[in-house]
C-alpha cells in the first residue's frame, strides 16, 4: 500500500475455478499474487487495499459459510474467520462485492489492477467508472488511470522473505528425498510411469503436490526438452532424465537428476555427463551479488562449449563456436530461471535494457544440458540420442551460493552407490 500511495485502490481476485470435463473441476490452485498477499486459498474471493495516511485498509470479500455446501466440499473460512485467521481489517460476503465496491472507489485517483485475467469484472470495473464520469464530480474523484498490478507485486515477490526461504528449503528437501527415491527404484524393465509414481507418492506423503508435470525421459525422450508422456519401457545401458519438483504451501522446487537405469554409466555417457556437471558446478558459483542474471548463463555457454570442443562433437575454435552459437545445436535453452511461487517464477531478468543485477534473497535454477537427437549424423554415433540435464536451486546470499536441492546426488560415483544400494 505504501508503493501504491495515498489516494489508490488495489484489487486483485483470486483464481476461478477451472471445469475439467463434465462437472468435475481441476483441483484448485490459487493465483500466485492473491496467495503471496492473503494466505487464502478458496476461490471467488477478491482483495482490496485502501492506501490511507495511517497504514490504510485491508478488506476481503469472500464466500460465507454455507453449511450444506459444506457438506458436499468441505469446510469454507467464511467473513469472520476471514478477519480473525488471516488478518484482514474487514471482510464482507463476496455477494455484496457489486454493492460495495463502487462506493469504495470514491474518491480514489488511480486503480492498481491486473486487466485480462478476468474479462467479467473488467468490464464491471470499467462500468463503475464510466458511471462516475456521468455525474457531478464537485463532492468526489475517480479513479483516472488503472495501473498493472504486477509491476510492484512482481518486483517484491522476486526478493524472498526468511519465512519464505525456510519453506522453499523444506520443498527442496522434500523434492531431493523424492529424487533419490526415484534412483533407488529404477531398473531396467520397468516403465517410466514407475518411477513418476515413485516421485509423486513420496509428495503426497509429505503434503506435498507436484509444482509441475513431472518429465521422465528414459534414452532419446531425454532429448525432448518438455516431454511429459512418461509411458516408455526403461531399456537396460540408457540414461533416464528426471525433471520434477513439489509445491509446499504453494512455493516450488525444481530438480533435475540424469542417471544411468542399470546403476552405471557407459564411458560415453560419463564424458558427456562430466560436460554438464562441470558446467553446472561454475555456473552455481557465479551465484553472487553483483553478478550481471546473463553472466551466468555465459559461463555455462562456455563450459558447455569447451567440452563439446574437446569430444569433437563441436568443431573449431571456441569463439567461433559460441559466437556462431553452434552450441545451440545442443543447448536450446538458457541455464535458468527465478523460482517462488510460481515454477517459472516472476520477475524482470531485464532492467532499463541491461541485465539484472544478482541481489540477496533472490532464488534461481541452474540447469544447463546437453541433447543430441538420434539422428543428429553431424556427431560420432556413439553420442546420438544422449541426452543430460542437471539442475538445482540456488539462492543468492551475501556470501556463498546456497544451493537448496544438494540433499540429491550428482557426482557420477555418488549416483552409482546409491543405485547400487
Amino acid at each position: 500500500m505504501s508503493m501504491a500511495g495515498e489516494g489508490s485502490i488495489v484489487l486483485l481476485a483470486a483464481a476461478p475455478e477451472r471445469i475439467r470435463n463434465s462437472d468435475v473441476h481441476y483441483r484448485f490452485r490459487q493465483d500466485s499474487d492473491f496467495l503471496y498477499l492473503t494466505g487464502f486459498k478458496e476461490p471467488e474471493a477478491m482483495l482490496v487495499l485502501l492506501p490511507e495516511k495511517k497504514g490504510g485498509r485491508s478488506i476481503l470479500f469472500c464466500r460465507e459459510k454455507d453449511p450444506k455446501k459444506e457438506m458436499w466440499d468441505g469446510a469454507m473460512t467464511g467473513t469472520k474467520a476471514a478477519v480473525d485467521e488471516y488478518g484482514v481489517d474487514e471482510a464482507y460476503p463476496v455477494t455484496e462485492l457489486d454493492r460495495r465496491l463502487p462506493e469504495l472507489l470514491h474518491d480514489r485517483v488511480r486503480v492498481f489492477h491486473d486487466l485480462g485475467h478476468d474479462i467479467d469484472f473488467d468490464h464491471r470495473l470499467i462500468g463503475w467508472i464510466n458511471d462516475f464520469r456521468g455525474k457531478p464530480r464537485r463532492t468526489f474523484h475517480i479513479p483516472d488511470e488503472i495501473v498493472d498490478l504486477g509491476h510492484l507485486l512482481h518486483e517484491m515477490r522476486l526478493f524472498k522473505s526468511r519465512g519464505e526461504l525456510s519453506v522453499m528449503r523444506r520443498s527442496g528437501r522434500i523434492a531431493a528425498n523424492a529424487m533419490s527415491r526415484a534412483m533407488r527404484a529404477c531398473a531396467p524393465g520397468l516403465n517410466e510411469a514407475n518411477i513418476h509414481a515413485e516421485l509423486v507418492h513420496e509428495y503426497m506423503i509429505n503434503q506435498c503436490e507436484p509444482a509441475y508435470p513431472p518429465i521422465v525421459g528414459a534414452g532419446a525422450n531425454a532429448c525432448v526438452l518438455h516431454y511429459t508422456a512418461n509411458n516408455q519401457p526403461l531399456a537396460d545401458g540408457d540414461l533416464l532424465l528426471v525433471d520434477a519438483g513439489c509445491e509446499l504451501d504453494g512455493y516450488a522446487s525444481d530438480i533435475t537428476r540424469t542417471f544411468p537405469i542399470n546403476g552405471r554409466f557407459t564411458g560415453p555417457q560419463r564424458e558427456l555427463y562430466e560436460i554438464v556437471l562441470a558446467a553446472q558446478e561454475q555456473a552455481i558459483d557465479a551465484v553472487r551479488e553483483g553478478t550481471p542474471w546473463d553472466d551466468i548463463h555465459d559461463v555455462a555457454v562456455e563450459a558447455l562449449t569447451d567440452g563439446m570442443l574437446a569430444l569433437g562433437i563441436l568443431h573449431g575454435d571456441r569463439e567461433d563456436a559460441i559466437e556462431q552459437g553452434l552450441f545451440e545445436n545442443y543447448y536450446l535453452h538458457k541455464t535458468g530461471h527465478w523460482l517462488g511461487l510460481d515454477t517459472h517464477d516472476v520477475g524482470d531478468y531485464q532492467v532499463d535494457g541491461h541485465s539484472r543485477i544478482l541481489e540477496a534473497g533472490m532464488v534461481l535454477t541452474i540447469e544447463p544440458g546437453i541433447y543430441i537427437r538420434p539422428d543428429d549424423t553431424r556427431v560420432d554415433k556413439r553420442w546420438r540420442g544422449l541426452g543430460i540435464r542437471i539442475e538445482d536451486d540456488v539462492v543468492v546470499t551475501r556470501d556463498e551460493p546456497e544451493v537448496l536441492t544438494n540433499r540429491v546426488p550428482k557426482a557420477m560415483d555418488e549416483i552409482e552407490a546409491l543405485m547400487a544400494g
